[in-house]
């Protein structure tokens, strides 16, 4: 459900009130890395399921990675190692979440 997620984040990034309204759930949890992905289940995921629009955080880190991939390509291949500045906020990939390394060898493989 990638598209879902996808359609969650269009729909974020446009509504201030969903913004808000997540905002103030998130708060209710410390900033903590060890509970990024409760947070996630237990804030993200029961609003985006009531808009009718429900996604896992597999698809969420999917969905995450594609985005990063995508933001980096327009910088340049980056040599190995290297690390390319993303403005944007990501739920998983942000927070100490490991990025998809096989992925990221493969979009740096296919882009040579």
């Amino acid at each position: 459900m990638i598209e879902n997620a996808e359609k969650f984040f269009a729909l974020y990034e446009r509504d201030e009130q969903l913004r808000a309204r997540v905002a103030e759930a998130e708060a209710c949890y410390p900033g903590s890395l060890e509970i990024r992905e409760g947070v996630v289940e237990n804030v993200l995921l029961p609003i985006a399921e009531e808009l009718g629009l429900p996604f896992s955080v597999k698809d969420l880190r999917a969905y995450e990675t594609r985005m990063k991939l995508r933001r980096i390509k327009p910088a340049g291949i980056p040599e190995e190692g290297e690390e390319i500045e993303d403005p944007y906020h990501y739920w998983l990939l942000d927070y100490g979440w490991e990025e998809n390394d096989e992925a990221v060898r493969s979009f740096r493989e296919t882009a040579r």
